[in-house]
């Protein structure tokens, strides 16, 4: 097998483990579905991944730490008007009625709330995640206060960390209660609240 093909291997596993969390959580994910969904055998798994641990790690870092760069992380550290970009990721995400998204979850916060109590490297992990949200939030706050647009009394660090909090709950109650329209309301109160630190209120 040639790089490429291996590298298309991992990604197969991933992908298909990745899906396989977030549908059952990581402890009642079957291995069996994973090697079924890509009819790949043990050993091509245990070749990439030597424990099911491992896989489960890697899709944290692999998958989901990537797909928050995509949606979130990027568009905000990469922006010249970071709060702007902030609120528009917030009210883009407000408007997402996307059916999976409502049924399962956010994939973080399920593997935060299963694993973190139990495996110390889960934790980990996942913490890592948080904390880049966390300060790249808190940074882009931060720049908004050095350019006037944030008002000067804010404290960054404690409002980054409510807004990621907030944020992660919209999603948790919207599962629990399988409502999109529960969602978009928990959305528009984290947006207003962020159009609250400005300055100079946005209409």
């Amino acid at each position: 097998m040639n790089a490429k093909q291996t590298d298309l291997t991992r990604e197969k596993l991933l992908n298909a483990a990745f899906a396989e969390i977030h549908r059952h959580g990581f402890q009642a994910a079957s291995i069996a579905n994973i090697l079924q969904d890509t009819g790949l055998t043990k050993g091509a798994l245990y070749h990439h991944f030597p424990t099911k641990q491992d896989l489960g790690l890697a899709v944290i870092d692999e998958i989901i730490r990537t797909q928050l760069e995509g949606l979130i992380f990027r568009r905000v550290a990469e922006s010249e008007e970071p709060v702007a970009t902030l609120l528009k990721v917030i009210a883009e995400m407000g408007a997402c009625r996307d059916p999976e998204v409502i049924r399962l979850g956010c994939p973080l916060n399920n593997l935060m709330q299963e694993m973190s109590p139990l495996d110390e490297n889960f934790k980990a992990r996942l913490n890592s995640v948080l904390a880049t949200w966390g300060r790249i939030v808190e940074d882009a706050l931060r720049s908004g206060q050095q350019s006037g647009v944030l008002r000067a009394d804010v404290d960054c660090r404690a409002a980054a960390l409510f807004i990621v909090s907030a944020w992660e709950g919209c999603i948790g109650i919207a599962k629990s209660l399988q409502s999109p329209e529960g969602f978009g309301l928990c959305m528009t109160q984290l947006h207003g609240y962020v159009r609250g630190l400005l300055a100079k209120p946005a209409a």
